[in-house]
């Protein structure tokens, strides 16, 4: 684990509205740590405010907690963790969507392909000389992005970040995927490669297409290409929920995403804050969807 910066943020929809610094080492649990039942590796800290965990199994939260007995947990975020079983093929993967769930991603993909006049495609890049074609495409598209503008969760764009991806591409643990509209970039998907798992690490497009379901399009792509390489077990969607993930996974976890800080009033008083902050958003959010206003209150918090 490394400590690095890290923030207690305040959110509502995708946007931050408040960022309270800490510096946090991570805890995360990969998908074969958790197919497999292992812990991740706890080291004894010596300086900093706390751990970030990610995607911890539920059933497997209070055996962690037992590491850390001075440490309050706050922020704590439920939710499966999808996956993709990748045993067999591709055909055996369509076969596990209804009837009506495949008519629907055909038509995306018809619907996409006459928008751009039959002149759309998805180039594969694995090689560094791909995948400094594929930087140099994606990462303006990524600026674009609500990820990057609001959650500072786009491609990332750092010497070091650039580095990173490349040094996986020489170790070809890399795959990455770019859907163009003719000349133009509209959707990226980038995948490291962990063990036997792919690993959903950034997908984004230009929003001027969402209504086309770009993102949708460019994944059923990349799949039919992953899958053809027979290397992989596991797709892995990592920490979060989303109807793109629920759609795609074929199996789940129960996971949660949380913070474990130090037991100061300030932490006390900060998760508790964080907490009824969070309870607030929900019930608001609970009205908004009784009125039928949550989409466009949705709407106005990407703008």
């Amino acid at each position: 684990m490394t400590l690095t910066p890290a923030s207690i943020d305040f959110t509502v929809g995708s946007r931050r509205l408040l960022a309270v610094p800490r510096r946090l080492e991570t805890v995360c649990f990969s998908l074969e740590d958790i197919l497999a039942g292992r812990l991740p590796k706890a080291c004894d800290r010596q300086e900093g405010d706390g751990f970030r965990v990610l995607s911890a199994p539920q059933e497997r939260i209070g055996e962690l907690l037992r590491h850390f007995p001075d440490h309050v947990m706050g922020g704590r975020q439920d939710y499966p963790r999808h996956y993709i079983d990748m045993s067999g093929s591709y055909e055996d993967y369509l076969g596990q969507f209804s009837g009506k769930t495949r008519s629907t991603l055909r038509r995306k993909q018809r619907k996409l392909a006459d928008a751009c006049d039959g002149a759309c495609r998805v180039s594969a890049h694995r090689t560094v000389a791909e995948v400094e074609d594929f930087l140099k495409a994606a990462l303006p598209l990524s600026a674009m992005t609500y990820q990057a503008r609001l959650l500072d969760a786009g491609l990332p764009d750092t010497p070091r970040a650039r580095e990173r991806l490349l040094e996986q591409a020489e170790q070809d643990r890399l795959r990455c995927f770019l859907l163009r509209a003719g000349d133009t970039p509209i959707a990226y998907l980038a995948l490291p490669i962990d063990g036997q798992t792919l690993v959903y690490a950034w997908l984004g497009y230009q929003p001027e297409w969402a209504r086309l379901s770009p993102g949708t399009v460019l994944q059923m792509e990349a799949l039919e290409q992953l899958f053809a390489e027979a290397r992989y077990r596991w797709f892995d969607f990592t920490e979060g929920d989303g109807a793109h993930k629920a759609m795609f996974g074929t199996a789940s976890v129960e996971c949660a995403s949380f913070v474990l800080l130090e037991k100061t009033l300030a932490n006390r008083a900060l998760l508790g804050a964080r907490d009824g902050f969070d309870a607030a958003v929900a019930g608001a959010k609970s009205i908004a969807e009784r009125s039928g206003a949550l989409a466009r209150v949705r709407t106005l918090l990407r703008a």
